[in-house]
């Protein structure tokens, strides 16, 4: 989709197809921290299922437990390889007799095919569902946005309620406290994008989402994960009430041997912080720079992106044993680490503390 005043993203960004911004990228930032507004994210490749038996086999196949997803919910969900690597993460929605995924363009025709390829003889009819384009809508001012634009407003996180005139619009938990997603019939993204617009949403880019996305510490695989990440690194672990992508109580899927394994009785080797980079530096790292400390590489570059507050940060994969006031060098540029970013993971597994108790210890 085209609009007046829209700046394409550079070339080689992951986001190419969608505005990078609308002129004003920090501006863009602010107004969705006090008023609302409205991203094109119809690059996402959309995926839909039907098929009486969806969410039984899809449950079977992936990480989280949707086996019993009501009509109208939402989850977020991974597909991990046999050593619980994470593949695909996507978001999928149950409306109407069909699950809704929407994930990266780059990866939903692979995501797609490996659907297709693990259906046997369940009753589930995965194929391609870009018939409906994705929107953002963020910001405090958002619902009443949506009621001014004729559209009924999700009450709850993860809740999908049908769209007038098709797709439908679900609340989402990030990359800020007021989000939502409208997945829309894409012969109408031009005139959906209007309508919220005249509801008084302001266009806003990639730009924005990213740097929204950063600050709230959420990852996007491709940027802030590698082929080594594993959901306990980037914050996936939890069930659709706690806004992960990783059930700890469903089993046998593809790599829960080791989802099972590191919760119960090991660390993550990498954890997922924020950094703060060195805005004088000739130049900001890329995704995939290494991170040095004292000429060790002890991590890995994610996003990077200007924030209207914070300047240039960053999400990074670092050892969990680097300590959070370590001068770090990312790429080009000097790195602290924000320490409100750690979470802390500290606390003895259940199943070491079994372990402890028949050593003795």
């Amino acid at each position: 989709m085209t609009s007046p005043g829209a700046v394409p993203a550079p070339d080689g960004s992951v986001d190419v197809g969608v505005a990078w911004h609308h002129g004003d990228p920090l501006g863009e930032q602010r107004t969705a921290g006090r008023a609302a507004v409205v991203v094109d994210r119809s690059h996402r490749f959309v995926i839909a299922i039907p098929g009486e038996e969806r969410l039984t086999w899809l449950h079977t196949i992936s990480s989280q437990h949707i086996s019993a997803l009501p009509d109208g919910k939402s989850a977020e969900n991974l597909s991990l390889d046999i050593n619980g690597r994470v593949e695909h993460h996507f978001v999928q929605s149950d409306l109407d007799g069909i699950t809704w995924i929407d994930t990266e363009a780059d990866r939903g025709p692979e995501l797609l095919s490996f659907l297709k390829k693990m259906v046997f003889w369940s009753k589930a009819e995965p194929r391609d569902g870009n018939e409906l384009a994705v929107l953002s809508l963020l910001g405090p001012e958002s619902t009443s946005v949506l009621e001014k634009a004729a559209a009924s407003v999700p009450a709850d996180v993860y809740d999908a309620v049908a769209l007038p005139g098709g797709g439908f619009v679900r609340r989402m938990p990030w990359p800020t406290t007021d989000s939502f997603d409208l997945l829309v019939p894409r012969e109408q993204l031009t005139t959906w994008w209007k309508t919220l617009t005249d509801a008084g949403a302001k266009p806003a880019g990639s730009w924005a989402f990213e740097a929204l996305r950063v600050e709230a510490a959420r990852p996007r695989i491709g940027l802030d994960t590698d082929e080594k990440t594993i959901p306990h690194e980037v914050r996936w672990i939890g069930g659709p009430d706690e806004h992960g992508a990783v059930h700890l109580e469903k089993g046998c899927y593809r790599g829960q041997e080791t989802v099972a394994r590191v919760h119960n009785l090991g660390k993550p080797p990498r954890h997922l912080v924020l950094l703060h980079l060195d805005g004088s530096a000739e130049a900001l790292p890329e995704p995939g720079d290494p991170i040095t400390a004292g000429g060790r590489t002890v991590g890995r570059v994610g996003t990077v992106v200007n924030h209207h507050e914070l300047g240039p940060i960053a999400l990074a994969l670092i050892k969990r044993n680097v300590p959070a006031d370590t001068e770090l060098v990312a790429g080009p540029s000097a790195a602290s680490i924000d320490p409100d970013s750690i979470v802390d993971d500290n606390a003895t597994q259940a199943g070491r503390e079994a372990v402890n108790r028949l050593r003795g210890k």
